[in-house]
């Protein structure tokens, strides 16, 4: 599934603006997340390839805010469970698996 150009001008904002609320530092997440700060930032960009690493990213800063009894900003596009998106991979998500290598 391709999201439109505002879409994804939308889904940018949406991930930075969650990753600021959280209060987490790009370093604190990409070792939760047992990656590097490279990988985070092509994700927060949404120029990473992997469809499910955006959802990823959204899932784990959604449950870190709440975490803090606090409510996530909503998401546009990144909207719905996820585990009803046919062109997602649920159980990736549900493990919190981001892609292999660079992209």
């Amino acid at each position: 599934m391709s999201l439109t150009n505002e879409q994804i001008t939308a889904t940018i904002q949406e991930l930075n603006a969650n990753l600021v609320k959280s209060g987490l530092t790009k370093e604190q997440i990409a070792q939760d997340l047992k990656t590097n700060i490279e990988k985070i930032n092509r994700i927060l960009s949404l120029s990473q390839h992997s469809l499910e690493d955006p959802w990823i990213l959204k899932e784990y800063l959604d449950e870190k805010i709440k975490e803090q009894g606090d409510v996530p900003i909503p998401f546009s596009a990144l909207s719905g469970d996820y585990h009803k998106h046919w062109f997602l991979n649920s159980k990736k998500i549900d493990k919190k698996q981001l892609s292999k290598g660079k992209f």
